[in-house]
Formats: structure tokens, sequence, C-alpha cells
């Protein structure tokens, strides 16, 4: 980046190209997590989309029970996308599909025991590949970069502002 950048600035000096050193270098950083995270999940037989499920499902807490739009909101995807997510896993005996108690009109997607095995084993994982993608920040550095791309988001209204 720091060499496409001096290009820039060799070719284009009435131009300011700082943008790119900044969206260049996220999106480089993209393609590593993505990488990382890829190879991760699928020690545990999992990607990155049902993982999202499952963990959306372990985070509601006890019965383990959203509804698909809850988790098409929270997995920022179409229905059509959600619901090609939702007929893997169930597939796979990680997740269930029923009617609601309250609303028989409504689908109710519950966590299985196997499913929360699953999130269970790999979570830790997960969690080592994110901590080691880290691991050249210092925690000053790290709070600092977190609150950068916190407002960063803020900014593109992807999340909601704190009180």
């Amino acid at each position: 980046m720091d060499l496409i950048l001096e290009q820039w600035s060799r070719e284009r000096p009435d131009l300011d190209c700082s943008p790119m050193g900044i969206i260049g270098r996220i999106t480089q950083l993209q393609r590593e997590v993505h990488l990382a995270q890829r190879a991760t999940f699928a020690r545990h037989g999992l990607d990155a989309p049902s993982f999202d499920v499952l963990a959306a499902l372990r985070r509601a807490g006890q019965p383990y029970q959203l509804t698909p739009t809850a988790l098409m909101r929270t997995a920022l995807v179409t229905s059509g996308a959600i619901t090609q997510r939702l007929d893997r896993l169930e597939e796979k005996g990680l997740i269930t599909r029923t009617r609601s108690e309250a609303d028989g009109r409504a689908v109710v997607v519950t966590l299985t025991a196997a499913g929360r095995e699953a999130l269970d084993a790999a979570l830790p994982d997960h969690l080592e590949t994110e901590r080691g993608l880290l691991a050249g920040l210092s925690e000053d550095e790290l709070a600092q970069l977190a609150c950068l791309l916190r407002r960063f988001l803020v900014t593109l209204g992807r999340v909601p502002q704190r009180p």
C-alpha cells in the first residue's frame, strides 16, 4: 500500500490519495481475516455464515431461540440467504425450525444440543485465531483501534450511537 501511495503521489501530486491507504489496508485486512476464519471454521465442519447463525442463537440465551427475521437482522443478509443457511444447518441437525406456540404463523429457530456443542467447540479456536491476528498490537492500540473502527461504522450508519 505504501508503494501504491508513493506511485500515486508521483503520478498525481494534485490529488490527496490518502483515503486509498486506509481503505486499501482495510481491504487487505478483510482478506487476511476471511482466510484465517475460513480455516478455523473448516476445522470444526463449519463456515462463517453457519458460525454466525449458531453464535446468534447461543448468545440469545436459554432456550437458544430466535425468529428467522431476527437472525436475518443479526447477520445483515437477505431472507433468501438466511433461509439457505438455516436449510444447511437443519440438514446437519444443528438447528430445528418449528411453529411458534404463541403465533402459529411464525417460525422459531432453535439451537440443538449438537449445534450448541459445535459452536462451543469452535468458539475458543475462533477467538484464538482472532487473538493471533491482533497479536502485533498493544492493549492500548487495540482499544484505540476498536474505538476508531466503531466510530467509522457509526458514521456509516452501521452501528447505533451510544446514548
